[in-house]
Parts: structure tokens; C-alpha cells; sequence
């Protein structure tokens, strides 16, 4: 199988790569094109055929049997992106991409990388399932959201009327075409920089956590997972339509922090000191531009469980094959070992 693969040189994208090039060829779009192990080869954003043209295939752009979109602007924790740009991007590339993707006569599957704060900036219930109203805060989860909208509008149109906007192949109105969108929660693995880089940097000097009054529980994607639902999406029968996505098991910050205690072979340090105390050190974060703010400390300390139960049935799994914790170990090996084979 083709398969094209946006934003390929991106974290996730680098570790698809690796686990999909054994069975399949792998072709990139980015708006940089250095060679790369396992990419046949990786074109400009320039290179892709023009609808509005008329254009379909250029002699030099291959057949593709299935697309994976994964470039976007992520959620800048600092807040020093303006919304504009998180349109641009997540939402104009999506338009792209995908108009191309419907009027192309190989390509048979799109995979629409979107996230879970597309869905809900916060989770009311135990848990967070597809049946939940889209109620995105900010420019990030608005951005997605509404290239989600575009995807479903031109796909399954009458799903918008939904609440929930939940469709399957039976909506279509381009046969013989599957499409996902797939809402990960919070993912790691080689290559990602991001929270979990901060908790191990703050653990690893041996500075106390001082957030162990804030009992949460929050879901997590290792890649290893990730992988695996995606090479499911490309060589099974399923179902077009929306998934969540996350490991099985849901741990909590404090938890977490034992995790990375454990392998870096120290003794956990987690202080209690009082929640409102520390919200006005986050406070302070914010108007400084620190690493501790509102923003992240919302994401540090919030409850935010994802249900997989939809995307395992479709798989026709039970569970997915690398534990929570499993995968956070192998996220945090490699954070002290870069190089290191994963």
C-alpha cells in the first residue's frame, strides 16, 4: 500500500514510519523534505495536485492508497500563538488535503489526526466517550473542530445535523472511500516534547512535586498503541466514522511522578501543599511566561479520562497491546536516552 503521510517529519509521524514501512511504502508531505529512513520520498506542500485546477495526479506524484494527516499547529502551552495561525494550519491544510483526497481515484482511506480537546476542554462525567457534544475552548481545539466540520460536511453531510455529529459509511456520499477521525489524548513516545519531558526534567533534579493535593486521573497514548490502531485502520474493514483514542488504564499525576522515580531509580518526592497556594504561583507563571502557568497546570492536575471502548470494538480488540505504564516506561528511557533503539 502507498501511503502519504503529512507532517511525516513530525514526532508521531517519525514513529509511524517505523512501524508502518515493514509492510507498506511510505511517501511524505511537509514543508520540509530532507531525506529520511523508510520515506520513499517527501514532497512540498507545492507539489500537491490543485483541485481548484482541475488536478488530480501530476506525472512525478504517486498513486496513494491512503493518506494520513497528521500536520498541524499544536497546542502551545505558552500562549504565544494567535488564533489565526492554528487556523491556517489546522484547519486550511485539512481543507487541502482532504479536497484532494475526494477527488483522487487511488486513494481509498483518510486518517484525520484531531484531538480529544476537540471534543471537550474538560471532561463532565467519569469519562469521555464519542456521544459528547463538541465544545472545544480555544483556538487549538476550535481549529480542529471545525476541520473535522469540513471533513464531515464533504463526506457525510447529514451528520452535521447530529448533535454528536457521529456518521459511518452508511452517511457517505463518496463511496468507496473510508474516513477516520481519530481524537488521541495526550501522546508520547521518541521524539515528543512536551509535558511529560517537564515532569521528568522537574523529577530529575530531584525537586519535590509540589502538586500532590490535586488527586486527578487522566488517559494517555503511548505510541506503541497509537501505531497499532493505525495499521488497523489501514488493512481492516472499519468502519468509517469518529474514535477516541488512549491506553487502556488511566493514572494519575502523582502516579505518574512514581513512574518517573522509578526509572530513574530515585525515591518519589510529591509535597500537599495547599491548591490555592499553587494556583497563584501558576497565575504568576502566566504573566511571565514561565513554564508553570493556568494552562499547564489545568493539564497537570485535570481529571481527564478518554474511553477506547469504541475504537477497540472496531478493531474487533479487547485491549490494546502495550499497558499505561508500560509505555510511559519506555517514553521515559528513551527522554535519558535519546539514542537508544525503541
Amino acid at each position: 500500500m502507498n501511503i502519504l503521510i503529512t507532517g511525516v517529519h513530525g514526532f508521531v509521524g517519525s514513529n509511524l514510519v517505523k512501524a508502518l514501512v515493514p509492510e507498506h511504502t511510505i511517501f511524505g508531505l511537509d514543508i520540509v523534505a530532507p531525506k529520511k529512513e523508510g520515506v520513499k520520498k517527501t514532497f512540498f506542500w507545492e507539489d500537491l495536485p490543485s483541485t481548484n485546477l482541475g488536478q488530480t495526479q501530476l506525472l512525478d506524484f504517486p498513486k496513494i492508497d491512503a493518506i494520513i494527516h497528521l500536520a498541524g499547529k499544536a497546542h502551545d502551552t505558552r500562549n504565544k500563538s494567535t488564533a489565526d495561525v492554528y487556523f491556517r494550519v489546522n484547519t486550511g491544510l485539512t481543507q487541502r488535503i482532504f479536497d484532494w483526497f475526494l477527488t483522487s481515484k487511488s486513494a481509498k482511506k483518510f486518517i484525520f489526526f484531531s484531538t480529544v480537546k476537540s471534543a471537550a476542554d474538560r471532561v463532565e462525567g467519569e469519562f469521555l466517550t464519542e456521544e459528547c457534544v463538541p465544545t472545544p475552548v480555544g483556538p487549538y481545539g476550535e481549529s480542529k473542530i471545525k476541520a473535522e466540520d469540513y471533513i464531515i460536511g464533504h463526506f457525510a453531510p447529514e451528520a452535521l445535523k447530529r448533535p454528536y455529529h457521529n456518521f459511518d459509511d452508511s452517511d457517505s456520499l463518496v463511496k468507496g472511500k473510508n474516513v477516520y477521525i481519530i481524537r488521541p489524548c495526550m501522546i508520547h513516545g521518541p521524539g515528543n516534547k512536551g509535558n511529560l519531558n517537564l515532569l521528568y526534567g522537574v523529577v530529575s533534579k530531584g525537586i519535590p512535586w509540589p502538586l500532590g493535593a490535586f488527586e486527578n486521573r487522566r488517559s494517555f497514548t503511548s505510541i506503541g498503541n497509537l501505531c497499532v490502531v493505525i495499521d488497523g485502520f489501514l488493512t481492516k474493514n472499519v468502519p468509517s466514522g469518529i474514535y477516541h483514542m488512549g491506553d487502556d488504564e488511566a493514572l494519575s499525576t502523582n502516579e505518574l511522578i512514581q513512574v518517573i522515580c522509578e526509572a530513574l531509580g530515585k525515591k518519589a518526592h510529591i509535597w500537599c501543599i495547599p491548591k490555592g497556594l499553587m494556583n497563584g504561583v501558576a497565575k504568576v507563571g502566566g504573566w511571565f511566561h514561565l513554564s508553570l502557568n493556568p494552562l499547564r497546570m489545568q493539564k497537570l492536575t485535570e481529571n481527564y479520562v478518554v474511553s477506547n471502548a469504541k475504537i477497540k470494538a472496531a478493531l474487533g480488540i479487547t485491549q490494546m497491546p502495550v499497558r499505561a505504564k508500560d509505555g510511559l516506561m519506555l517514553s521515559l528511557i528513551h527522554i535519558s536516552e535519546p539514542t537508544r533503539p525503541y
